[in-house]
């Protein structure tokens, strides 16, 4: 496949800026992989194509306040910085990414804060935009983290940045069971799950596993090669527990649906399969990178956003439904006005 494919015209009013007023009312697609049938429904009608002893696996990650802005020593100049991942809790180290990187040198001192609470020292330059900070701090590290964390923002992805980061953000850019924080970005699938919608769910009999991907930016960045087989993904933690793997692999044995909630479960899953198809515990990397043809080993359901053009994220739901299948539900979104990104509709793909 060629990055070329996967773009499309998607009109600019189509991108979501805001939420929908409650979690489970975005509108959903439901696409059906054997006959190609196409469905027009609300999220919360998702219940409806899951019944006892199916099985829906979500991403637990749960995001911090990964986007700073200080000002950098002597000139005063604006510089944001986007906290990827902690590097050494002790010497308070953080890998990070800054911009304008041209004006940051190894050895400048960064301030943030309105009354410069917190200072950092640039030791390390480990790409064209990334550098690693050591946060000069007095005093233990849970008012160290507490500070730092104070004074970031919601990282929303930048097709969202075009508005100003509001208190709403803290809450909806999350999931209602984010629980291992680590991620830079939300896993999207699982912000349209309500309390309301999870319970009728448990009614129905449905079951619930958790694993952990901590998202990092690298679902963002742009694909710059037209063969994807060169395409490198960053790495990324994943966590799948001894009990989610023994209930994914009865359900399977067993022939009811396994539903992944999302592309960051599907990659997890898919990083932790044996050649016959069972899981396995995990804890460990992953940079696997999903695209067609590719044969899908875990899931049989998908349920997913409508994606950027030439976005990874598109790519890997293509490998799940199909590519042509998905350029045409694509199409079709764009002529029911459905919204795309991460604040947009779902697609359920069965």
């Amino acid at each position: 496949m060629k990055l070329s494919q996967f773009g499309f015209n998607l009109p600019e009013e189509l991108i979501a800026l805001h939420p929908a007023p409650n979690r489970d009312e975005s509108r959903l697609m439901v696409f059906h992989k054997k006959t190609g049938e196409i469905e027009h429904k609300m999220f919360r009608d998702v219940k409806d194509y899951f019944n006892d002893k199916d099985v829906m696996i979500f991403n637990d990650t749960k995001v911090f306040p990964a986007r700073l802005y200080g000002n950098k020593e002597k000139t005063g100049a604006r510089i944001e910085v986007f906290l990827l991942r902690e590097l050494n809790r002790d010497q308070r180290l953080w890998d990070v990414l800054v911009d304008p990187a041209r004006k940051i040198r190894i050895g400048n001192k960064l301030y943030f804060g309105e009354n410069d609470e917190l200072v950092a020292e640039v030791i390390d330059n480990t790409t064209s935009r990334g550098r690693t900070l050591r946060f000069l701090i007095d005093g233990d590290y849970d008012s160290f983290k507490k500070t730092l964390y104070g004074l970031g923002e919601t990282p929303l992805p930048t097709h969202i940045v075009k508005r100003e980061v509001v208190d709403a953000d803290k809450e909806r850019y999350q999931t209602i069971f984010a629980k291992n924080e680590g991620a830079v970005a939300a896993p999207t699938a699982g912000m349209h799950f309500s309390r309301e919608l999870m319970k009728r769910l448990e009614i129905i009999g449905v079951e619930f596993g958790y694993i952990t991907l901590h998202v990092g930016l690298g679902n963002f960045r742009n694909v710059d090669v037209e063969d994807l087989t060169k395409h490198k993904m960053d790495s990324e933690q994943i966590m799948i527990s001894e009990q989610v793997a023994n209930l994914v692999n009865k359900t399977k044995e067993e022939k009811h649906n396994i539903c992944a909630v999302g592309t960051t479960v599907l990659r997890t899953l898919e990083s932790a399969v044996t050649t016959s198809g069972y899981l396995k515990p995990f804890d460990g990397w992953t940079n696997k990178f999903i695209f067609p043809p590719y044969d899908i080993m875990v899931p049989n359901s998908l349920i997913s956003n409508f994606h950027m053009p030439k976005s990874t994220l598109m790519m890997t739901v293509a490998a799940f439904a199909g590519y042509n299948e998905l350029m045409h539900a694509y199409d079709v979104a764009i002529k029911e006005k459905y919204r795309f990104g991460t604040y947009g509709d779902a697609m359920l793909i069965i």
